[in-house]
């Protein structure tokens, strides 16, 4: 059964940084995309970023691109999350999420995932 877990949430300053970890475990193979995503109080969740295990490839919504990089360390079976230049608009609550049979790229709508972690909450305020 896949199992992951988000770290590293919490209270930041307006373009401050953040690093969210998600730790994951039993994935049989090599074909899944883990996926970073979002929901604010009063909004529908959204695909924030993704990455491919198998090709590597990477997504990222149009609104945190260039600030936000996704990455992942094998060794330790943990998917991360880089946020720079925070924005109050970045605030909700965070979900690493994996979704299995994924060759090539890796999925962006909430609805495409099947495995959800607990969610970790970052504010971004003065």
């Amino acid at each position: 059964q896949v199992q992951l877990v988000e770290s590293g949430g919490g209270l930041v300053q307006p373009g401050g940084s953040l690093r969210l970890s998600c730790a994951t475990s039993g994935f049989t193979g090599d074909y899944y995309a883990v996926g970073w995503l979002r929901q604010a109080p009063g909004k529908e969740r959204e695909g924030v970023s993704c990455i491919g295990n198998n090709d590597g490839s990477t997504e990222y919504e149009d609104s945190v691109k260039g600030r936000f990089t996704i990455s992942r360390d094998n060794a330790k079976n943990t998917v991360y999350l880089q946020m720079n230049s925070l924005k109050p608009e970045d605030t909700a609550v965070y979900y690493c999420a994996a979704v299995l049979g994924v060759v090539h790229g890796c999925r962006t709508w909430p609805h495409e995932y099947d495995y959800w972690g607990q969610g970790t909450q970052v504010t971004v305020s003065s």
